[in-house]
């Protein structure tokens, strides 16, 4: 108790350096318990404007330090940042080229492209500029071309070889350029690269962070999660064509499309540090697609486009207000695909499952292939020989003891899908194109496993995604677990299609071939736990994307029929499982590529946390 006022107080003085310490100091006298608590009770009391405090001020210490880095780096590339400008209230004008003469980093030059301004303050100002520091070069429009257009005039004049991109009215983080030429010459092939961001409202008070994933290519179909702060290869963005006309309002996120669909996703790189702050005013998106209507329009052409270069087929809708969905077609005929559903008595469970996938799958081509694991209830046996006699499903019998893997292995093999989906038959089916939407992400090129969202009976989260270090045992966890079926997650990601590194198995649908060509489920070292996490990682690890989609709803009544893992032997094989999967995996586990390091992994909901990863200039 005594230790819990004293982080109180510390926290109620934004002292959060010195509430950490005495976290560590209960964490290396071994105070496990205490340890959690004051985990869950720092969670609960943090701020942003905590965290910005802790983990993203930087001290004349640091700052120190950077130029010290930057005098080390054998690569020193020149970043052109490009600027439209048009009719900028003169405050915000000045904050964004302040925010750029006060870089760390000095190998920049600033391209302004003013779209022909009529307030007078403007050419004033850039003027003023541009006798002020001879890195700062404009381009004087004669007519008003619109963003594109403008941008573009920026790009015609740019020397450097990478190209940054600022609004205006925005303003980034002084360490802003030293990280991306940190990232350049680390891997000098990188064609794009991309940061966190926030935003910052009118008397610079900073909100609302976005903590973003690595490379997401399918979340970047329901949102620019590139966005800001966004830096390219100046002779790549050249060669596409530069901004498009006609775009507008959606500019850079058909910028982005057409760059990451020219080049390999290795050639993309996150850095996970928040370098762009943007400015939350009237007339800017931050308040809402409200504020540029036409926005909408131009994005859903840039995403018709994509579907186009990529050779794909689907249909753009809107997910949320402001958020797409892209709805791929089905090939014609579509694949049969194999519903496998390992039981052992728990008649009631399966007939609902059964019944619901009867009579609420629009799919059209589908068997279903029970595996029955030593079933001796008389009622569950009698009705798996009525649902064989009714030509309902066809019954395997795996009459050895419970291995979840290897009864999945085994049923795959009397398969005749050419898709598979693994199912519990604690599932029940909700929506009834289910299916279809499962199936038309897993026919897609590139495409590993595919995991749906699940809910509790009480309409609760059970399934959005699997986390990589999540949960008591750092393995993995759900993350969102518990939270409102009407919740829209951190961003809105509860809503939008994207790629994780892995999903749960109670409904998994993949492709048969890959699911053989990476051995399936590992029978021996992963007979129950995590199984499917490692097969869905194995999947990663030879390329393939794994994705969680939100329109494909089943309820999950989780481990109905097995109970929970409290007897002395299923904790000795969770145990065994858990180590085994830190041995294959600890590197992954500890850095998800699909989750942020400032978030937390102690907690289902994505809290801010302290950043798990070194501050470049502190190595």
């Amino acid at each position: 108790m005594l230790f819990r006022i004293l982080i109180a107080l510390l926290w109620r003085k934004n002292q959060t350096v010195l509430a950490h310490a005495a976290w560590q100091v209960a964490r290396t006298q071994g105070l496990r318990g205490l340890k959690q608590s004051f985990m869950r009770f720092l969670q609960a009391n943090v701020t942003y404007e905590s965290w910005i405090a802790s983990y993203d001020t930087l001290s004349g210490k640091d700052r120190e330090d950077i130029r010290l880095r930057i005098s080390a780096l054998s690569h020193l590339p020149l970043i052109s940042i490009l600027m439209p400008t048009y009719n900028t209230p003169e405050i915000w004008l000045r904050r964004a080229i302040e925010s750029v003469r006060g870089q760390l980093y000095p190998y920049w030059e600033l391209c302004i492209a003013d779209d022909a301004s009529t307030a007078p303050h403007v050419r004033v100002v850039l003027e003023e500029y541009v006798k002020m520091d001879e890195r700062i070069r404009v381009v004087w429009r004669e007519t008003n071309g619109h963003i594109s257009i403008a941008s573009n005039s920026a790009l015609d004049i740019a020397r450097g070889a990478f190209v940054a991109l600022l609004d205006h009215d925005d303003e980034l983080a002084e360490h802003a350029l030293y990280m991306i030429a940190v990232a350049l010459n680390i891997n000098p092939n990188l064609d794009m690269l991309y940061s966190d961001e926030d935003i910052i409202d009118v008397n610079g008070q900073r909100s609302k962070p976005y903590f973003k994933p690595d490379w997401n290519p399918d979340l970047l179909t329901g949102q620019n999660v590139v966005c800001h702060l966004g830096i390219y290869r100046t002779t790549l963005v050249r060669s596409l064509g530069g901004f498009r006309k006609g775009y507008e309002g959606s500019q850079d996120w058909d910028l982005v499309l057409r760059v990451s669909d020219a080049i390999p996703a290795t050639h993309i790189h996150h850095i996970p540090y928040v370098l762009y702050h943007w400015r939350a005013s009237a007339g800017s998106t931050t308040l809402g697609i409200g504020e540029k209507p036409y926005a909408l329009r131009t994005a859903e052409a840039a995403l018709n486009d994509h579907l186009v270069r990529t050779g794909l087929h689907g249909q753009i809708s809107l997910a949320t207000e402001s958020h797409f969905r892209v709805r791929y077609s089905l090939p014609s005929p579509a694949p049969l695909v194999s519903i496998i559903i390992p039981t052992r008595n728990g008649l009631d469970l399966l007939r609902r499952c059964i019944k619901s996938l009867l009579e609420k799958t629009q799919y059209p081509n589908y068997e279903i292939l029970i595996v029955d694991n030593q079933s001796h209830d008389t009622h569950t046996i009698d009705y798996l020989n009525k649902i064989v006699a009714d030509g309902i499903a066809r019954v395997l019998h795996y009459d050895f003891p419970f291995n979840y893997s290897a009864i999945n292995n085994f049923a795959v093999e009397a398969a005749l899908g050419s898709y598979l989906c693994l199912m519990n038959n604690d599932i029940e089916v909700i929506s009834e194109d289910w299916l279809n939407e499962m199936v038309a992400q897993a026919t897609r090129p590139g495409i590993g496993a595919v995991g749906p969202k699940l809910y509790y009976p009480d309409d609760t989260i059970q399934h959005a995604g699997v986390i990589l270090g999540m949960g008591s045992v750092g393995v993995a966890g759900h993350i969102y677990a518990r939270a409102s079926r009407l919740s829209s997650g951190d961003m809105r990601r509860l809503l939008l299609v994207q790629n994780l590194s892995a999903v749960t198995a109670a409904c998994l649908v993949v492709r048969k071939s890959l699911y053989q060509e990476i051995g399936g489920l590992d029978a021996k070292n992963l007979p129950v736990a995590y199984s499917d996490v490692d097969f869905c990682l194995r999947l990663l690890e030879r390329g393939y994307r794994n994705l969680w989609t939100p329109f494909a709803e089943l309820y999950h009544h989780e481990s109905a029929t097995r109970g929970p893992e409290d007897t002395p032997e299923k904790l000795k094989r969770f145990q065994q499982e858990s180590a085994y999967m830190r041995g294959r995996w600890g590197q992954l586990l500890d850095n998800d590529p699909a989750y942020n390091p400032n978030l937390a992994l102690d907690s289902a909901w994505p809290d801010l946390a302290p950043p798990r990863i070194e501050k470049p200039w502190r190595q």
